[in-house]
């Protein structure tokens, strides 16, 4: 069973070994090819992403325009938040849950192979519209990520390459989140309960809910954003009796779950990792995952604390002050639940443990600086500064992107047979780690200090920490070429991995007694 489930896992694959070549990927139902493809396209997204970034960054090294116009300075700013979040940090989650959740939860593969196929291929096609929204006849939008209404409405064709795209990856998100609810919740092998689930499978099941729920609001809202440019509507369109205030609404409506549409799955990944390096089994498994569903149904009622200065009733203001407090306290849970998981473990720091340390303590500082911006006077005051931007780069990089860092070293000897370069692993993560806080903790100064985001030119007070800023990003963005390196070297051979590659790290055996490590341990007992 071990040996045929190496190559081909499900119903329908026994001719896979047939389709040799390009046709074996593109035609693939098996949900170990489909996670393999979902990741590599991430962390292509990821590099676009990024280079991106260096070019808004180079821009800011100093005061004045030097590289770019003010209008194509603003689309790489859109694009980079498009491509990050719809491109690389979601399709690295779909692709970790295709690859483990089925050998977690012991299912022979996805639910809905085809569906799963389908997912995938849809991703490639919206990343084409969206890098072609550049070439075209006044460029990409110029919107910023969150495509604000009226300005969406005057912008080029690029705008409706960015709405079809946004409708694609809507698409490809929604099936995908059916699928994965539908494989945790029919799929299971017998005696694994739901409450026997490890955190991973828990996390995804409430985001593919989360997904369900919120993209087809998005989708919504650029519809009406479409109708508005070409077909005389005036859903948006103060001219004509609309209310751009509304777009906001229904964008933040999406948006906020959005953020924890990408941090829940992170959790899971941290709640695998946790306790693998402490020897220990996540400590309080149940208030996890009740956390996690407080933290995804609160998600939903928060929504305006984006939109404290669009002139807010005061009694509106001070009520989603409240909710957005009331959210920090079933995260707050978790991270109690972290640092008890590790409290007296028999801890050892391998590279996945190092990314989820590091994504605990700058996911808290982002969390702080969040419970800072919810308090309606400060954020009258920050709005639309790089404190933002300082903000939720901590919970967005140091949250999703550390942890799929971690989870990646973490499952790698599981997905190729063999083991990382420690060193060269390590030494990417403290990169990683210094360059990222060189580069995003300077722009808390620069927010409080007064200095708007998506500007591409400052005033001179602001300059030395801008040149710090970039400085980082190019430390930050150069040093994934080495994580690049370390994943196809270990792709390509290297020491033999065992079959649990982690229990003896450092000599040291797992004590605990069992049932409690299927918490931790990553496949379940698979029926023979």
């Amino acid at each position: 069973m071990e040996a045929a489930h190496a190559h081909e896992s499900g119903t329908g694959h026994e001719h896979a070994h047939h389709r040799a070549g390009i046709m074996r990927w593109v035609t693939t139902t098996n949900h170990k090819d489909i996670g393999t493809m979902y990741l590599w396209f991430s962390f292509v997204m990821f590099m676009v992403g990024g280079v991106m970034a260096l070019i808004v960054r180079a821009e800011l090294f100093q005061p004045g325009l030097q590289y770019v116009q003010p209008e194509f300075f603003n689309q790489m700013i859109t694009l980079h938040g498009l491509i990050m979040v719809f491109g690389a940090i979601m399709p690295a989650f779909v692709g970790f849950a295709n690859w483990m959740i089925p050998l977690m939860i012991g299912a022979p593969d996805m639910a809905f192979a085809r569906m799963n196929n389908w997912s995938f291929w849809l991703l490639p096609v919206a990343a084409i519209l969206l890098i072609a929204s550049m070439f075209v006849t006044g460029g990409a939008a110029g919107t910023g990520w969150t495509l604000y209404a009226p300005l969406s409405i005057q912008m080029g064709i690029g705008m409706d390459l960015t709405i079809f795209a946004v409708h694609i990856l809507g698409m490809s998100s929604i099936m995908g989140s059916i699928n994965i609810a539908t494989t945790i919740l029919n799929l299971r092998a017998p005696g694994m309960t739901l409450m026997k689930m490890p955190m991973f499978c828990w996390t995804w099941l409430i985001t593919a809910f989360l997904l369900i729920a919120t993209m087809p609001v998005l989708a919504g809202a650029v519809t009406m954003t479409l109708t508005d440019r070409h077909f005389g509507t005036s859903f948006f369109n103060a001219a004509g009796g609309g209310d751009p205030v509304l777009f906001q609404h229904i964008f933040w409506f999406f948006g906020h779950p959005e953020v924890y549409i990408i941090a829940l799955p992170a959790f899971g990944v941290v709640s695998q990792v946790i306790p693998a390096y402490a020897r220990k089994p996540l400590f309080g498994y149940a208030s996890m995952v009740y956390a996690t569903a407080s933290i995804a149904i609160i998600s939903f009622f928060v929504w305006a604390h984006h939109m404290y200065v669009v002139g807010m009733p005061v009694a509106g203001q001070i009520y989603f002050m409240y909710a957005t407090v009331l959210i920090a306290v079933p995260t707050a849970v978790k991270v109690f639940n972290w640092v008890a998981t590790m409290w007296r473990g028999a801890l050892t720091f391998e590279t996945p443990m190092l990314f989820c340390v590091g994504f605990l303590f700058l996911f808290t500082v982002g969390g702080f600086t969040g419970l800072i911006l919810a308090m309606t006077a400060v954020d009258v005051q920050v709005q639309d500064t790089y404190y933002v931007v300082a903000h939720f780069h901590y919970v967005m990089v140091a949250g999703a992107l550390f942890s799929a860092f971690g989870a990646v070293y973490f499952w790698i000897p599981k997905w190729t047979g063999h083991l990382y370069d420690e060193r060269l692993g390590k030494l990417h993560f403290w990169l990683s780690f210094i360059s990222f806080n060189v580069t995003f903790f300077p722009q808390h100064f620069l927010g409080l200090a007064g200095m708007p985001r998506r500007i591409p030119d400052y005033a001179l007070q602001f300059a030395d920490w801008n040149a710090v800023s970039s400085a980082g990003a190019f430390v930050f963005g150069f040093s994934q070429l080495l994580f690049l390196y370390v994943v196809l070297k270990t792709i390509r051979g290297g020491e033999k991995a065992e079959a649990r590659p982690w229990d003896g790290a450092q000599g040291l055996e797992w004590t605990v007694p069992s049932p409690a490590p299927y918490h931790t341990f990553q496949e379940a007992p698979t029926l023979r």
